[in-house]
């Protein structure tokens, strides 16, 4: 039976690792195998630099901690080496960086996540991270209403060309 001690130290990783999830707006869980030092150092950079916190716990805390959370179809993932990766703001981040490494790393692969509170498959993961960046996004959004503003700057150009061209034929005549 373990002490005390150790158990209030569970306790307090699980109630971390919940209030984690709680306030996540996505997470993927790997299965952490086979990533070199140097591959999972620039990982563990570019997920920093995202936004995302990442990190190796075990499965039997991670297991509570998803069961307090409401993420209990999540323990069915939860066996060998796993990682979990989880954004506060952009629900696409740890997707997109872990497929690309996961596409490195033929050992290291998804194998679920969540989305909004709503525990998500490997397709979904993957259907994720295959969307655009918000900044790519709202630059296509843009390049759309210029397009549109252009082709109307073109026809009312061409409509006053059109006027000055009969009213010159008209004034030499």
């Amino acid at each position: 039976m373990p002490s005390q001690k150790i158990l209030e130290k569970k306790q307090a990783a699980v109630s971390e690792l919940s209030e984690k999830l709680r306030s996540a707006v996505s997470g993927v869980l790997v299965k952490y195998e086979g990533i070199t030092v140097e591959d999972d150092t620039k990982m563990r950079a570019a997920l920093r630099k995202a936004g995302v916190e990442y990190a190796v716990v075990k499965n039997t805390l991670t297991k509570r901690a998803c069961d307090e959370v409401g993420l209990s179809e999540m323990s069915q993932y939860l066996k060998g080496m796993t990682a979990l990766a989880i954004s506060k703001d952009d629900p696409v981040a740890p997707a997109k960086i872990l497929k690309e490494y996961s596409e490195k790393v033929p050992t290291f692969e998804i194998k679920s996540g969540f989305l909004d509170g709503a525990v998500i498959d490997v397709t979904s993961v993957m259907n994720l991270a295959s969307i655009p960046s918000k900044e790519t996004l709202i630059a296509k959004m843009m390049g759309s209403l210029q397009s549109s503003l252009y082709g109307l700057c073109y026809v009312l150009q061409a409509k006053i060309d059109k006027e000055s061209a009969a009213e010159e034929a008209t004034a030499e005549a």
